[in-house]
């Protein structure tokens, strides 16, 4: 008898387990196939851009935006301590010190969630209600998820950008592409996961 029992429940939880790797794959194409392609074209102005560091496309874009009128400050999140505003102008090919007035650094946050608080922060400061959040169009869901907590109340423009070596068509005949899109996808689980269950951390 005590066998047959162990039997059952050894079958129930092979079927759990499965059960449970069928909904994370389904939810992963669905994640996948959610990602932009393109960046917007929506014609808002906020009191803010923010660019999440983590290649140079996102630093040209965010001072594209800047220059372009679609916020009245730029910030840059996650810079290395030491940088300075010329050196990412110099870096994402924009030339010329126009934009030097209106660019801030952060350089606490070493991770999405520390993005999210130092932006919290600076966006106290300036007294901004609206902000445009620059970043992967891979990393742009668990981003939201982040600022949505760090900033409740702020209206956020999410603006991704697509880089040249992410192939989203056909993603998993792509080893590389699959690799990132399947790590984003389970720290995007964790980050939903922990936006349920726990209290945003406080801005220093």
């Amino acid at each position: 008898m005590s066998w047959h029992i162990a039997s059952r429940q050894f079958r129930r939880l092979i079927l759990l387990v499965g059960t449970l790797a069928a909904v994370w794959a389904v939810g992963l194409f669905l994640f996948a196939a959610s990602l932009p392609r393109q960046a917007p074209d929506d014609g808002i102005t906020t009191d803010g851009i923010v660019v999440l560091t983590g290649g140079s496309e996102r630093l040209s874009v965010g001072f594209d935006l800047l220059r372009a009128g679609k916020g009245r400050k730029l910030f840059i999140s996650g810079v290395y301590r030491g940088v300075e505003v010329r050196e990412l102008l110099a870096l994402s090919s924009k030339s010329g010190n126009d934009l030097e007035c209106c660019v801030r650094l952060g350089y606490d946050a070493d991770d999405t969630e520390g993005n999210a608080v130092e932006t919290a922060r600076w966006m106290a400061e300036e007294g901004f209600t609206s902000l445009r959040l620059v970043t992967a169009n891979y990393h742009m869901p668990r981003s939201l998820v982040e600022f949505r907590r760090a900033l409740p109340g702020v209206t956020l423009v999410p603006h991704p950008v697509t880089p040249q070596k992410v192939r989203l068509d056909s993603w998993w005949n792509w080893p590389g592409t699959a690799e990132l899109i399947v790590g984003e996808y389970n720290k995007y689980l964790l980050s939903v996961t922990r936006a349920a269950l726990m209290v945003p951390r406080p801005a220093p």
